[in-house]
């Protein structure tokens, strides 16, 4: 049987992980979980990016070594996937000595064929992305940006331009570097999607990239110099330099299959999901390195879509993130899991509202799914001594519903073959369904009043087994409530034959509480009950439309003389300690270093939008002359600056590094 090799991207370090890393690795792991299932050799890589000059930048601002901050910022993805029951066959970390031997390998192969030069190189940077940019790509970011036209001429006259990605400054930089031939292999790259349309899916992104392929490509620089950035893998014939983060990143996906050898037989069945945002990297960039390298790329790569709410892509900068710790101690982790996959087609993108979540909740686990396994085991246990009864005589009914088992799991199966787990789940959903109103049909209740034993037996035989199936095969979405639901049915395992002769007669049945409990309302954990004070975090130039959007309308707004103005003293402050409040789950305490001789305690509603750990080092613009008042307890001697009222949408930081302490006017 053909083997099967999965991966997600592997994830930054110093992102706290969030709904999105969430979605890529539920749905890695629920393919892999299927072709388990299956009896296909299988195997999952996940793991995380920790080069780079964010994570050198953030490390000199709490004091540690890169690879001090690494190893503490990495457990926090495996802490989320070992509560998600994510079984990943391997981890790996972009700084442990198997990847920086295969990386350092592949680095001196191209070298020594000839793919690599070194020449003189001018252009915008963008630390927020690491790479890069052209005048006309920050030319056109930027006129986005103002809402105006910008030239390449303004931006070397003074105009400040953005980053294309990240919306952050650039700094025009001048530097001898390492390139790749990458436009060597721009007409190999179209002939090899043309010849494997499916190998970008779905289709519109794979148009996506063949537009990008119209432009001609141009080389690309994989270096970056010890004296700007140290913490990366040295270039073996060039060790003053250290390689691009993402010739780095990239290679994971092979360099994870190198120890033992065996592991190789995988890549040819490589399925690379990704987001969108990151495709242009894992196949224009990532397909020439290994044809260079002399390797076929990966069988597929699948870019999905991205979570939003209110129409935006959830971000920390405008405070709409979704955590999912707090998810999953509202509802459970394969609440969790199954939402992800049941709510929106798998490529595209996906508004989220928690009351959508807890529809769904209500509607597919606890009324429907849930429903049919707690009646599955609830009336043996009251009428036939909580025992599997034997098959009976079947009727047109009971032929039926076998009929709908058998259609149900062959649309499951096609559709977790084409990666689309929404069609996946509504297919496996009509026998879920049809097995619910066949028991409200059958009435067992009635055939047990009658006496009708026989019959009794067979229509809730066959209800176990529409039970057996279905939770067997939503093993792979929800694996820790079906391993449940099948132990109460006396299996140890997934069985996916979708005829009902499987369960083993007279096998005792366990009757247990439900295993989803319908909820009336939205927990109160997810619901933000503490006042929220105005503050501020760190954002860099963003990279807004042309068009702003119209200010909602209001009474006119009650104007002041500068002396008015002029009593409020701002100033900016380095952020040096952030902690939760121990008594409100929507206040954050911070320590703030704004010039003065002691640190300033500042508690600032702000928990829903930062975690803790990322405002550390970040410069916030604080009222300094505010009166002193307690906020649950703990006296806040200051307030932070921030945009978006009431509903805290982001902090205010500097565009540029100030030192602690300097007047805001």
């Amino acid at each position: 049987m053909r083997p099967f090799y999965v991966t997600t991207p592997i994830y930054y370090v110093n992102d706290a992980p969030h709904i999105g890393h969430a979605y890529t690795t539920v749905a890695a792991d629920a393919l892999a979980r299927w072709h388990r299932l299956n009896g296909r050799p299988t195997f999952f890589l996940t793991g995380t990016d920790e080069h780079g000059q964010k994570v050198q930048r953030a490390a000199e601002k709490l004091g540690r070594t890169p690879q001090e901050h690494a190893d503490l910022m990495h457990v926090r993805f495996k802490a989320l996937w070992e509560r998600l029951d994510i079984q990943y066959d391997d981890f790996i970390r972009t700084t442990e000595p198997r990847h920086t031997r295969f990386v350092q390998g592949l680095l001196q192969k191209l070298y020594e064929q000839g793919e690599l030069y070194q020449a003189p190189y001018s252009g915008w940077y963008s630390t927020s992305a690491e790479r890069f940019w052209s005048d006309e790509e920050v030319a056109a970011a930027t006129a986005l940006a103002l809402g105006k036209p910008v030239t390449a001429e303004d931006l070397h006259n003074g105009v400040v331009g953005v980053c294309p990605d990240t919306g952050s400054g650039v700094e025009w930089l001048t530097e001898h570097n390492w390139f790749f031939r990458m436009s060597a292999y721009q007409d190999r790259l179209i002939a090899h999607i043309a010849e494997h349309p499916g190998c970008i899916q779905p289709d519109t992104r794979r148009n996506e990239v063949l537009g990008y392929l119209r432009k001609p490509l141009s080389d690309l620089c994989i270096s970056r110099p010890k004296s700007r950035l140290s913490w990366g893998i040295p270039l073996p014939f060039a060790p003053e330099y250290v390689t691009y983060v993402w010739f780095d990143a990239l290679t994971n996906y092979v360099s994870a299959l190198q120890e033992p050898p065996s592991r190789l037989a995988f890549w040819p069945e490589a399925l690379q999901l990704v987001g969108k945002d990151i495709l242009t990297f894992h196949t224009v960039y990532w397909f020439s390195f290994l044809f260079a390298a002399g390797l076929t790329p990966p069988k597929q790569v699948y870019a999905h879509g991205w979570w939003l709410m209110t129409g935006k892509k959830m971000s920390k900068s405008i405070g709409n993130v979704i955590k999912p710790d707090a998810m999953i101690d509202a509802y459970g982790a394969d609440a969790l899991r199954y939402f992800l996959l049941a709510a929106v087609p798998f490529g595209g993108d996906g508004e989220f509202t928690h009351e959508a979540f807890l529809h769904r909740f209500n509607s597919d686990l606890a009324n429907d799914v849930g429903n049919l396994s707690h009646r599955a085991t609830s009336m043996p246990e009251k009428w036939l001594g909580s025992v599997v009864p034997p098959v009976g005589v079947q009727t047109d009914e009971d032929l039926e519903l076998q009929a709908v088992a058998v259609r149900a799991t062959a649309a499951f199966r096609a559709n977790m073959d084409l990666v689309q787990f929404k069609a996946a789940l509504e297919g496996l959903w009509e026998l879920v369904r049809a097995g619910n109103k066949y028991i409200d049909s059958q009435a067992p209740w009635a055939l047990n009043k009658r006496g009708e034993t026989a019959r009794l037996g067979t229509v809730l035989r066959n209800v176990m087994e529409v039970v057996r199936i279905a939770y067997s095969y939503l093993a792979c979405v929800t694996p820790q409530k079906s391993r449940e639901v099948l132990d109460r049915l006396g299996l140890s395992a997934p069985d996916l034959d979708p005829t009902f002769d499987r369960l083993v007669t007279g096998h005792p049945v366990s009757h247990r509480d439900p295993i989803f409990l319908r909820l009336d309302a939205i927990p109160e954990s997810l619901v933000s009950t503490d006042p929220v004070v105005p503050t501020t975090a760190p954002v860099a130039a963003p990279a807004a439309p042309v068009t702003a959007p119209a200010a909602p309308v209001a009474a006119p707004v009650a104007q002041i003389e500068y002396e008015d103005f002029a009593k409020v003293q701002l100033r900016t402050g380095l952020v040096l300690t952030a902690d939760k409040h121990p008594k409100a789950d929507r206040l954050l305490v911070l320590t703030v270093d704004v010039g003065e001789e002691k640190p300033r305690t500042i508690v600032a509603g702000i928990a829903a939008v930062y975690d803790p750990v990322e405002l550390v080092g970040k410069t916030v613009i604080v009222v300094v002359n505010l009166k002193p008042a307690k906020l649950r307890g703990i006296e806040s001697q200051g307030m932070l600056l921030a945009a978006g009222g009431s509903d805290v949408a982001s902090i205010l930081t500097p565009y540029r590094p100030v030192v602690p302490g300097s007047i805001v006017k």
